[in-house]
């Protein structure tokens, strides 16, 4: 047992730093090919940060474990509400009124509807998976041709300074360390869940959800320090599109992911979680501490309950 643990915080622990070489790398590489920072933003960086789900996912249907990969993506995106907005707002509240995120929500509410219909059939096949990714695609170009003209934010990783040997080592560091962090995640993490007596989706759904969503959180909680989470919303939003529509539609063209066990619950607390972001997105009210109580409480509850 002791060793498995030690593969999931090792696995873990790799992913985090991985992805980061990746994002960092691919970004400059592609900064330095002359492609725009705009479109820099909406792929690699938007793909990059969703490596560690991605690896994990496709590493857990290999090892005929899809309710891991599953849980992975259903618990990520609840995370990623739930925990990722609220801690920060525990600490100094999140500014989401100035940043206007309506149309890549609704983009986001189309892709959980597109998911949950799939889910809903008792498995999500590779013409699912397929139909997933060209419904990305399209937003994809929609959001650059909407973009066109528009000043682009700063891209997360980019340095002008970096040389060439630094993007090569990067780019090796996160290739090579993606698919090891995520091969010893998902052998620690089965042989937990077998240990113990919980379902590789129960696994999925806390322990790998929580560790690929630290990423996400360890970002928000330091722009809240520094006064600068006007954009966390948008963060979230566009990483719970990429793990419906990227990750599972990738996963499920390696093999087919049964849904039955997240159907009673974990897939309408994904849901639920989505909706409460309206008062935000809508721009009725920022991320006070308040929300953040009521945020960060309403995931401890629902982790008590899957663990009960």
């Amino acid at each position: 047992m002791t060793i498995a643990l030690a593969q999931v915080v090792g696995g873990l622990i790799l992913l985090i730093l991985a992805g980061d070489a990746l994002v960092r790398g691919a970004v400059n590489l592609a900064l330095r090919l002359g492609i725009s920072a705009l479109v820099v933003s909406l792929t690699v960086v938007a793909f990059g940060t969703s490596a560690p789900e991605l690896l994990v996912s496709i590493e857990a249907v290999l090892d005929d474990a899809p309710g891991l990969a599953l849980g992975n993506v259903v618990g990520s995106n609840t995370a990623n509400v739930l925990l990722v907005l609220g801690v920060p707002a525990l600490i100094s509240g999140l500014a989401t009124k100035t940043h206007d995120t309506r149309r890549d929500y609704a983009f986001m509410l189309a892709g959980t509807a597109l998911f949950v219909g799939f889910a809903w059939t008792g498995a999500i096949a590779g013409w699912n998976g397929a139909a997933m990714l060209a419904v990305l695609a399209a937003i994809l170009v929609t959001t650059f041709l909407l973009s066109r003209g528009t000043e682009p934010e700063e891209v997360e990783g980019a340095d002008d300074r970096m040389g060439g040997w630094r993007i090569a080592a990067y780019l090796a560091a996160g290739l090579v360390g993606l698919p090891v962090g995520a091969h010893l995640l998902v052998d620690g993490a089965s042989y937990v869940a077998k240990t113990y007596g919980l379902s590789d989706a129960v696994i999925g759904l806390t322990l790998v959800a929580i560790g690929t969503s630290l990423p996400e959180l360890a970002t928000t909680v330091m722009a809240a320090l520094r006064r600068h989470a006007d954009v966390a919303l948008g963060n979230v939003i566009g990483s719970n599109l990429f793990n419906l529509l990227a990750i599972m539609g990738i996963a499920s063209l390696v093999g087919p992911i049964p849904t039955a066990e997240v159907l009673d619950l974990d897939l309408w607390v994904m849901v639920g979680a989505s909706l409460l972001m309206i008062p935000f997105v809508l721009r009725w009210s920022d991320i006070n501490r308040a929300w953040g109580v009521a945020l960060t409480g309403a995931y401890v509850a629902y982790m008590a309950l899957v663990l009960s």
